[in-house]
């Protein structure tokens, strides 16, 4: 299958891309940066600089977006989350409609802040979507992908979590104060953390590429999320450190802005539609997952 890949250097998509390569695809990767990606990415992917060079494309993974967590947020921030996950979207969309032989499938990213902060409810895809920021951004974002339904193009949405791996991500901004001993949780450590192992989360996009019958939202995060406070203790426990210094939510309000929600609040995400099909994760337990993560 030829597989066409946005987002394909960032921490999710250069996993992705090494695995569907391994697995005999063929990736074509598309990106503003044709020079820098081509130092990142395995000599067979192909680097394309605009749609325009893509050919004979079977498959569409849409993982594009400037990094929510990279910072305060300010007007201008906000406009670049819309503009590099809508705009995008919608170039892709544009491009469908105008190839004589579209794509069979369009795998395309969200995020489980489309729930909105929700406390202690068990959240699967069925449940409506918040009226924050972030949950608006998502909304939108899922809305521009659903568009090529209307191209008979079978679309998936993926609703990622936390993504845990052993080079980047959430997981990467943790490790140094934990193994100094000096992590905890965050405010009052009863907001929930959807998480998901990165090795998961490759094997269900690529899973998806491959079942016919997929198609709709998929929560991205493993079976057992947890809260903030047992986060801490497992990967506390994991590393052999103490993890009960809090960070009190006043000082992420001031370090992060805006930002700090998501930091401070949660959701309780279950991934029912992957289990109702079949998917089987290889790490439904946290502390399995860092193990891994973090071997001796």
């Amino acid at each position: 299958m030829h597989v066409l890949l946005t987002g394909g250097t960032g921490f999710i998509g250069h996993a992705l891309g090494r695995h569907l390569l391994q697995a005999g695809h063929t990736l074509s990767v598309l990106t503003r940066d044709p020079v820098r990606a081509r130092t990142q990415l395995p000599v067979a992917a192909r680097v394309l600089a605009s749609l325009d060079e893509a050919r004979d494309v079977e498959a569409v993974v849409n993982l594009a977006g400037e990094p929510l967590m990279a910072g305060r947020w300010n007007t201008a921030r906000k406009a670049a989350f819309r503009a590099s996950r809508l705009g995008t979207t919608q170039a892709l969309i544009a491009w469908m409609a105008r190839q004589s032989v579209r794509p069979r499938v369009l795998v395309s990213g969200s995020a489980i802040g489309y729930y909105g902060p929700r406390d202690d409810e068990a959240l699967d895809e069925s449940a409506a979507p918040g009226d924050d920021f972030a949950a608006l951004l998502c909304r939108d974002w899922e809305t521009d992908a659903m568009q090529a339904e209307g191209l008979d193009v079978r679309t998936c949405r993926v609703r990622t979590g936390i993504v845990l791996g052993n080079d980047g991500g959430a997981l990467a901004k943790m490790l140094p104060p934990f193994r100094l001993g000096l992590g905890g949780p965050m405010g009052d450590g009863r907001q929930w953390m959807s998480w998901i192992h990165r090795d998961d989360l490759v094997r269900m996009i690529a899973w998806l590429l491959d079942s016919d019958r997929a198609g709709g939202a998929y929560n991205g995060t493993a079976p057992t999320p947890v809260t903030n406070r047992d986060f801490a203790r497992t990967l506390g426990k994991v590393l052999r450190r103490p993890a009960v210094l809090p960070t009190p939510a006043i000082v992420l309000k001031a370090g992060f802005g805006e930002m700090a929600q998501l930091l401070l609040t949660g959701q309780r995400v279950l991934p029912a539609h992957a289990l109702a099909e079949g998917f089987a994760f290889r790490f439904p337990v946290l502390e399995d997952a860092l193990r891994d993560l973090l071997p001796g």
